[in-house]
């Protein structure tokens, strides 16, 4: 891995998307929080192309795990034994990783958490995510409010954090969302730091099906949602870490 400034970083988006609109719509939402142009980001699609290795991300300054629709943490794919394997190597190698969603979910599995599917404590839209103390020391975090709202949008939640895990952030309704790996530059957010309203929404028109199948589920989520201000800001925060 290489020092990098914003203007000469480059990313490595690993994402889980069987509909090319919804992993095109992710793509954009990164580059655009991150202030990096396109040929900043390469991006991997494991649903297909499943098998990935640490070669893969030469010249890659951090990698992003993206989110994953329809796919859970809890099942099997043919890309999850390649991406615990990877998880596992760029740990041991030090190298910053972002875990968003499903990625935050897979980032505790390969690391020893426990993640469970349970509607009951999902979360679709805008919540209120509050720091723990720990959280609002964190390099990544500090000197931001004690509480702000972000967007959500997720069925699966991590019960049981990595052993060497500290937790940052925690909802109302789930607790574990967001966390560092001891002191490496390896984060897990449950939320969505790429998503503003209108990418909200329009990333839930994608899985409607799945997530919203109610006829009136749309306008109810539409009149719900509320601006995320500082969310916004912690993907690039994220970056200059890097």
């Amino acid at each position: 891995m290489r020092s990098a400034g914003t203007g000469t970083l480059r990313l490595a988006l690993l994402q889980v998307r069987d509909d090319p609109r919804a992993e095109a719509q992710e793509r954009e939402a990164f580059a655009a929080v991150g202030g990096l142009l396109p040929g900043q980001i390469r991006s991997w699609n494991l649903v297909s192309r499943p098998a990935i290795g640490i070669a893969d991300l030469a010249g890659c300054d951090a990698v992003v795990i993206g989110g994953a629709g329809a796919h859970s943490v809890t099942e099997d794919d043919p890309f999850t034994a390649p991406l615990l394997d990877l998880v596992g190597e760029l740990v041991a190698r030090r190298w910053p990783v972002f875990g968003s969603c499903y990625g935050h979910q897979f980032l505790a599995r390969a690391l020893g958490g426990r993640v469970v599917t349970d509607p009951e404590h999902g979360e679709l839209g805008t919540f209120e995510l509050h720091l723990t103390a720990v959280g609002a020391a964190d390099p990544w975090l500090a000197g931001l409010p004690p509480s702000f709202d972000a967007q959500f949008g997720h069925n699966d939640w991590v019960v049981e954090l990595p052993p060497d895990a500290v937790e940052l952030a925690y909802t109302a309704r789930c607790r574990h969302q967001a966390f560092r790996i001891g002191e490496l530059p390896v984060y897990g957010a449950q939320f969505h730091v790429e998503l503003d309203e209108a990418r909200m929404l329009a990333r839930a028109a994608l899985y409607r099906d799945a997530y919203l199948p109610a006829s009136d589920a749309m306008k109810r989520l539409a009149d719900s949602l509320r601006p995320s201000p500082v969310a916004a800001t912690l993907f690039a925060r994220f970056l200059a870490l890097v």
